[in-house]
């Protein structure tokens, strides 16, 4: 098996043979107040109490918080609230002074009634809302006054904060109880962000500027958002200029860079991939094994041929940018012959074909991926390469996510997180820690592996409740040390997130750090508000 798909390559083809045919159209022209960007995105599904925008990328709506840009982890900066809620001693009680004379896009007034609406929808069992257990810490929202809100939480949770980011919704829009994916909310959303949505179908989205938003009216008034699911597709599209920007896979957005008129840009992300290892398997849920599969797969060589250098080794959920969080020596060196040897002296025989057996068990296991996902593919593939080479069989399977959620208990599934990176604790507890096993809790994504290590547990729940950073420093750093020596998932890359967009003589976003969400809600637009051009 090949470490690369064959398909990346043709799609490169392809669009150096577009490129080269094709006249630069100047629909969406980015020197006009408006852009036209694809996406490989579905569009809709825009209300915040399903989870959506909970990382604050949204522009619709705004959260009483929002991330400011620059290099590292991002400062949190006032929205909807005046300045960053405070705190009281021990972090259970957290108190938000709203801004007053905010209007939400259907003209009614902004106050503290919405932001407890809006967080009783998200925790309403009723609501289903994928998002309620990353809400779980909150034990009451209370209206102090009509400016005034306090969180009171059920345990001390230093990094609050960060729940802040999701959008705000009128009260009225969730005043009756029911399932937060049938809401009018997903496809007529209603907020106080700086767009207005005007117009959706399945594969178009028109958003214009509102002329009243309390940041102040943006200066780019148009925003066009096409679903363009292949990713060939939309580099073809980029390549024409039919579009004033997408995001792409790294090799298909390097093909691209440096044609006249457009360039190649990238954001750091804690946006991880990796391969999950569920204990209910005969196979993945052998120590042995786990660790085997950890030693055996060539990190470096797929940050550097699958994401063309655009991304960095994995071994944690944790990446480098948390600095004092970050434990250095928790990697995993690719040392295939140590894998063997921890295979055979497992009891992991190889047999005629080079497949090993165990009591009976043949090492074969199924990895599951979508098969819309380039990426995904290819460092599957990858995997598949790496894993027979020290006697592990498996087989690819490119599905939808609909026929992968199911199995996702039982076979290994190429998973990609960090939908909240930033904190150490939203970045890895959902994806770790053992409450998350017990049935019913969280989504399907939320510890995929059914993994549970009780030392792992002690240092997130450390991590989470102490008020001293040191004391939480040192808790994930325990935590990955824990990990690695009993891992449960093969965390391979994360990537750095690729965009093409045209030239233009606006003065755009500058970098930010990106969660797992990584559409043209990111990218350079990421605070499309905020682009200025000279007049």
């Amino acid at each position: 098996m090949t470490r690369f798909g064959s398909v990346t390559v043709v799609a490169i083809v392809c669009v150096l043979s577009v490129s080269a045919c094709s006249a630069p159209s100047q629909s969406g022209a980015a020197s006009a107040d408006a852009l036209v960007l694809a996406d490989g995105y579905e569009l809709g599904g825009f209300n915040p109490v399903a989870g959506y925008g909970a990382a604050g990328e949204a522009k619709m709506y705004d959260g009483l918080v929002r991330i400011g840009g620059g290099d590292g982890l991002p400062p949190l900066e006032p929205a909807l609230a005046v300045e960053v809620p405070t705190a009281n001693d021990d972090a259970t009680v957290w108190t938000a002074t709203l801004r007053e004379g905010v209007v939400f896009s259907d003209g009614s007034a902004f106050d503290a009634a919405d932001v407890v609406a809006t967080y009783e929808a998200i925790l309403d069992p009723a609501s289903a809302s994928e998002a309620r257990s990353s809400f779980d810490m909150i034990d009451e929202v209370v209206a102090i006054d009509d400016s005034t809100v306090e969180f009171r939480l059920a345990y001390s949770y230093a990094p609050f904060p960060t729940k802040l980011l999701i959008g705000i919704v009128p009260s009225e829009a969730v005043a009756e109880p029911g399932l937060a994916a049938e809401s009018p909310l997903n496809r007529a959303p209603v907020g106080t962000g700086p767009y207005v949505l005007v117009d959706l179908s399945p594969d178009r989205a028109e958003f214009e500027a509102n002329d009243d938003y309390w940041g102040g009216a943006p200066e780019v008034k148009k925003l066009t958002l096409l679903y363009v699911p292949d990713d060939n597709t939309r580099a073809q599209r980029m390549a024409a200029g039919d579009i004033d920007g997408t995001n792409l896979p790294p090799l298909l957005a390097q093909s691209l860079d440096g044609r006249e008129g457009m360039s190649l840009s990238s954001n750091v992300s804690a946006d991880w991939r990796g391969v999950s290892l569920p204990t209910n398997s005969p196979v993945t849920g052998n120590r042995d094994m786990r660790l085997a599969l950890n030693l055996a797969v060539n990190r470096q060589a797929m940050t550097d041929g699958v994401l063309g250098g655009y991304g960095r080794p994995a071994a944690t959920p944790v990446p480098p940018v948390f600095g004092d969080s970050y434990e250095p020596t928790a990697v995993f060196e690719y040392d295939p012959a140590a894998a063997r040897q921890i295979l055979s002296d497992g009891g992991w025989i190889p047999g005629p074909d080079g497949i090993r057996t165990r009591d009976g068990q043949r090492a074969e296991i199924t990895v599951m991926y979508n098969s819309t996902d380039t990426v995904r593919r290819d460092l599957a593939q990858a995997f598949a390469s790496d894993a027979v080479a020290v006697g592990v069989e498996v087989t690819l399977e490119a599905l939808s996510w609909d026929r992968i959620d199911p199995r996702i208990g039982v076979d290994s599934t190429m998973l990609g997180g960090g939908e909240e990176p930033f904190d150490a604790d939203t970045q890895a507890y959902r994806t770790l820690d053992s409450s998350f096993v017990a049935p019913g809790v969280g989504s399907v994504y939320d510890n995929a592996a059914d993994y549970s290590n009780p030392t792992v547990d002690a240092a997130l729940d450390t991590g989470r409740r102490s008020l001293d950073p040191a004391v939480r420093a040192e808790a994930y750093r325990e935590m990955q040390r824990a990990y690695v020596a009993d891992p449960g998932y093969v965390f391979l890359v994360f990537l750095d997130h690729t965009y093409v967009s045209k030239d233009s003589d606006w003065t755009m976003s500058g970098p930010v750090l990106e969660p797992h969400s990584h559409g043209v809600t990111w990218g350079p637009w990421w605070s499309l508000q905020t682009w200025t051009r000279a007049s």
